[in-house]
């Protein structure tokens, strides 16, 4: 993650990341005298003070992983809904309000630590925080995930991801019903939005942001919002969520991205668990056979809360 410095705030940088991580002080000193961080690309002390147009750069994933490495995660007994499993893959339908990986704030009851009381010790561990995790959904994102179950498979799929072999398409409730067009491509890069350390927006300016690119195409149209296919490209935090807000189509139901959709007319008390967006399908090349495998879930496997919204918006046509 890149972080541009607005101001000339002469903050301490281990104050400034106290704030913006929400690790304790002694825990950001730690990983800045580890350089796991980086100001201008260079490494420097937990009492640089910052200025204006100061970049800094870190990692997220690489500093949870560093100040829980001695804390192994716990298993937890919660029944998966598989769809596939071999030897080296392992396909589940993932439900909404239930994290994908530990973070800082939940450790214990997240579909990582479901996986280590399925699995046991048969899962990758080239993360040892997020044993067996590909790729990730968001809390309230449901539908189709892969997890791996050896470093060697965990390599090759994520090698698919890189290279766009791999596909995943979702599809969308969102509010609005009148597309310019049908389909598309949102090409636009993300940042964190701020102090916002899980919120992401569209770079206003040259060089920010990361690239991001995402396919959609409208399915249904109805009075106030849509469902509609979309196919990720690119894999960043928010991507779907950010995109479709930047062209004012929010995710019915997504309150961080501006959709509280049950306090609009059409939709009053309508309530959701957050953002309807569902991972309905994935094709990937099977790592050892190399023969080409999809899954796709029935819309009767979709969230209770999608197939609520969906049931009503039909029954207004």
């Amino acid at each position: 993650m890149k972080i541009t410095i607005k101001e000339n705030t002469q903050k301490r940088l281990d104050i400034y990341l106290t704030d913006y991580l929400d690790y304790s002080r002694n825990q950001i000193s730690e990983i800045i005298d580890n350089f796991l961080v980086l100001v201008n690309n260079k490494k420097t002390k937990s009492s640089y003070k910052l200025r204006q147009n100061d970049i800094l750069e870190f990692d997220e994933n690489k500093i949870a992983v560093f100040l829980n490495e001695n804390n192994p995660l716990e298993p937890y007994e919660f029944k998966l809904d598989i769809k596939y499993e071999d030897d080296d893959i392992i396909i589940i339908n993932k439900p909404k309000n239930i994290l994908t990986h530990p973070t800082k704030h939940e450790n214990k009851k997240t579909i990582a630590n479901a996986l280590i009381c399925h699995c046991g010790k048969n899962l990758a561990h080239i993360d040892t925080q997020r044993p067996g995790i590909v790729h990730r959904l968001d809390k309230n994102t449901s539908g189709l995930m892969i997890a791996v179950k050896n470093d060697e498979i965990y390599e090759n799929i994520s090698n698919q991801i890189k290279q766009k072999t791999l596909i995943r398409k979702y599809k969308a409730i969102v509010l609005g019903s009148t597309f310019k067009e049908k389909e598309g491509t949102i090409n636009k890069p993300l940042l964190h939005y701020m102090k916002d350390n899980v919120k992401m927006v569209v770079a206003q300016n040259e060089n920010e942001g990361l690239n991001a690119v995402t396919n959609y195409k409208v399915l249904e149209e109805f009075k106030g919002a849509a469902l509609i296919e979309l196919e990720l490209k690119t894999g960043r935090t928010h991507q779907i969520r950010a995109h479709m807000s930047s062209i004012n189509h929010p995710i019915f139901g997504d309150s961080l991205y501006g959709a509280k959709s049950y306090m609009i007319n059409e939709f009053y008390n309508l309530k959701t668990t957050e953002q309807l967006l569902e991972s309905y399908f994935i094709s990937l090349v099977h790592p050892k056979t190399n023969e080409r495998i999809e899954f796709e879930l029935e819309e009767k496997e979709y969230s209770d809360d999608f197939i609520k919204v969906l049931k009503f918006l039909r029954s207004k046509k």
